[in-house]
């Protein structure tokens, strides 16, 4: 099945938190809520912070947004475009988001965290869109924490869970000049 993206506008798109008075509490939020185009928003904490970028995304904003005096422990992943993909040379990667849902996706992402690991205290998660060359970073993933190992497994879960559930595509350009669209879930992998 081939999934087609969808027009975004490509600027930097930061978004901001919402007031309690437009969102609905986590507890009473399907998951068929935050997909199925319900008017209803998971609210977040006000720590945390989510983006869709079409700018280059900075570590160093990320890291700084995670930092808390209660911290013992910031876990930052960083996604890159590599050069192949199956041994197949990759030039470049193009990214597209439904953006609405995909920062849904997120704050839905960081309370599940925190129903896990009830100490987190940030959670950011940043994606960019738009064309991307090898080396370029095009997510990142920053928890902040008390302990090393709620950092990392929270970590580690914030970005298997965005390939697996953020409506995000790319288009892979190959060296011999074609392209294919994929869902970035489809290009994991089970280690």
């Amino acid at each position: 099945m081939s999934l087609k993206p969808m027009g975004i506008p490509q600027k930097l798109r930061t978004v901001q938190q919402t007031t309690p008075q437009q969102t609905a509490p986590a507890s009473n939020l399907t998951g068929a809520d935050s997909f199925a185009g319900s008017t209803r928003q998971i609210q977040s904490n006000p720590n945390d912070h989510f983006a869709i970028a079409f700018a280059p995304l900075d570590l160093a904003q990320a890291y700084a947004l995670a930092d808390d005096g209660a911290n013992g422990a910031i876990a930052l992943f960083s996604g890159m475009v590599r050069n192949q993909t199956d041994g197949q040379p990759v030039i470049a990667l193009e990214y597209q988001a439904y953006e609405p849902m995909a920062v849904e996706v997120f704050k839905q992402i960081a309370v599940q965290i925190r129903q896990q690991w009830p100490d987190i205290t940030r959670v950011v998660i940043h994606h960019r869109t738009g064309r991307l060359t090898v080396g370029e970073i095009s997510v990142l993933v920053t928890i902040g924490s008390p302990h090393r190992a709620e950092a990392f497994a929270a970590c580690q879960y914030a970005i298997d869970t965005l390939k697996h559930n953020a409506p995000i595509w790319k288009k892979e350009h190959w060296q011999d000049g074609s392209t294919s669209w994929v869902s970035i879930a489809a290009c994991e992998t089970d280690s």
